[in-house]
């Protein structure tokens, strides 16, 4: 293991310490241990808070996204691991303007529990608070067990569009109804060609033979659905893209949004003759890229691999998804 760090068990501690660090301007902690983290300016009054969070090794998901104009707090985890309820908890009382919160994570066991909790303990406090799971990644499931799937990049556009929402002092509840008709209408699918390796276990959490590559595999490096020989870019792309465009139906003239997710250690050079095929590809069926982004936004470590998220956009959508933002990580204007 090859890796810039110190102690593997303070990883998570020493990154966020660094993290505050370097963006005091922007984020402020609410607990000692530093696991729950706002905007600096939290929280807005007659806002809606928005909340996220999950297990650390995936930056900038999840405590990325946290900013002007996007999220407000976000609980983090140990590494690949969810926060607790209490951490959730505290997030939710830090970020609360009088008119409820909604949180809004990834369908994984240990965030659907803890989350759940923290909304019990919020509700005895008279906090109201709105859960939403996103369930984007369509190699974790078959179709017609939607709710089942996983949330991966595809997360990055349901925040955006809530987090707009929210931002115009909507409702709680039309923050919600917004957040899950966006998680609705994303898909995504990854591809990895190399495992990564946790600080503390310092080796592989899987194998992936040389010359191979495995396809549908998640962001923890959980299975995928085919593993084999090393393909091109351009027949890697057709794969995945027209594996979203057989589960999310996108007719002819539609606009979309196209996220092209690095998963650690792929060169942007490599993401962009993925996006140049998926361009091509869409293209040629008369749907319109709208809105592109290209790097990293949930990672894996240092896993090369990478995904492709597409969002069928409305005209609502495309507003919210104009809205501009600003954190730490991204900044849209």
């Amino acid at each position: 293991m090859k890796k810039f760090i110190n102690d593997p068990y303070k990883v998570v501690d020493e990154m966020l310490e660094g993290l505050l660090l370097a963006h005091s301007d922007k984020l402020k902690s609410v607990r000692e241990d530093n696991r729950s983290l706002t905007r600096k300016s939290s929280p807005t009054k007659n806002k809606v808070g928005i909340v996220t969070g999950g297990g650390t090794g995936h930056l900038p998901l999840f405590l990325g996204y946290v900013g002007e104009g996007m999220l407000d707090g976000v609980a983090v985890g140990d590494v690949f691991q969810s926060p607790s309820a209490q951490q959730i908890l505290d997030t939710i009382k830090a970020v609360d303007g009088g008119v409820g919160v909604l949180a809004l994570y990834g369908n994984y066991g240990g965030d659907v529990m803890n989350f759940g909790m923290a909304t019990d303990l919020a509700d005895m406090e008279e906090i109201k608070v709105e859960n939403v799971v996103a369930t984007d990644d369509v190699a974790s499931y078959p179709k017609g067990g939607e709710d089942k799937r996983r949330g991966v990049a595809g997360m990055f556009f349901i925040y955006k569009v809530a987090a707009a929402k929210a931002e115009r002092f909507s409702t709680l509840e039309e923050v919600k109804d917004i957040a899950i008709k966006a998680n609705n209408n994303v898909r995504t699918m990854g591809i990895a060609l190399t495992p990564c390796i946790l600080p503390a276990v310092g080796k592989p959490t899987f194998r992936i033979r040389d010359g191979e590559m495995e396809l549908g595999i998640g962001i923890h490096g959980e299975p995928g659905i085919q593993t084999g020989k090393i393909e091109t870019a351009d027949i890697v792309a057709e794969k995945i893209i027209t594996s979203i465009l057989e589960d999310l139906d996108i007719p002819a003239g539609s606009e979309v949004a196209v996220l092209i997710n690095g998963l650690g250690s792929t060169p942007l050079e490599e993401q962009y003759i993925i996006y140049r095929k998926v361009y091509k590809v869409l293209e040629e069926k008369d749907v319109k890229i709208y809105r592109n982004y290209i790097g990293e936004y949930a990672t894996s470590f240092e896993m090369v691999g990478l995904s492709i998220s597409v969002f069928k956009l409305n005209e609502e959508f495309k507003e919210l998804m104009d809205d501009p933002f600003e954190t730490p990580f991204f900044i849209q204007k």
